[in-house]
């Protein structure tokens, strides 16, 4: 079976920046027609996303998918709630972590795998201000080390 490389990846970038990320699952999502269609075209969007427990059952909220611009009448609504689904020994590792103080559940990435529309969950922890400050400075020096390593580096005077 070849799988089609040319399907987009959906990244929430803002995630890693806003939230130190603990533990990561992989969970699929349920999808009308129309929506896996603007998803390989890569029309979607994490702002605001974020994901919660109820009865048992993880749900997606804020995920903006965009209606398909070739669909008609049964075209889909564009923030509406999606099941993801999960393993129930996965959910209820979830919940342990939500109960505790200042843990949530964030949309990391979304892909396809196999075929299958795939959501990439993270439990999260927010950064405080200084924690943010420390990953850019971080992400500086790392770049910085690249580009002296490949010579490209400027010196600043």
């Amino acid at each position: 079976m070849s799988q089609n490389t040319n399907t987009p990846t959906i990244q929430n970038r803002k995630a890693y920046h806003d939230f130190q990320i603990d533990e990561t699952y992989e969970a699929g999502i349920v999808l009308q027609g129309t929506e896996v269609k603007s998803l390989r075209e890569g029309k979607a969007n994490f702002t605001d996303a974020f994901a919660f427990i109820q009865n048992e059952e993880v749900w997606l909220r804020e995920f903006h998918i965009s209606p398909y611009k070739f669909g008609s009448f049964s075209n889909h609504e564009p923030r509406r709630q999606r099941k993801l689904l999960l393993n129930k020994k996965e959910i209820r590792e979830m919940q342990k972590y939500i109960q505790q103080k200042g843990y949530t559940l964030v949309p990391l990435k979304l892909y396809f795998k196999v075929g299958y529309a795939k959501v990439l969950i993270g439990v999260a922890r927010g950064k405080k201000k200084f924690d943010k400050r420390e990953s850019i400075k971080e992400k500086d020096t790392k770049r910085d080390m690249q580009r002296s390593v490949k010579g490209t580096a400027r010196i600043n005077m």
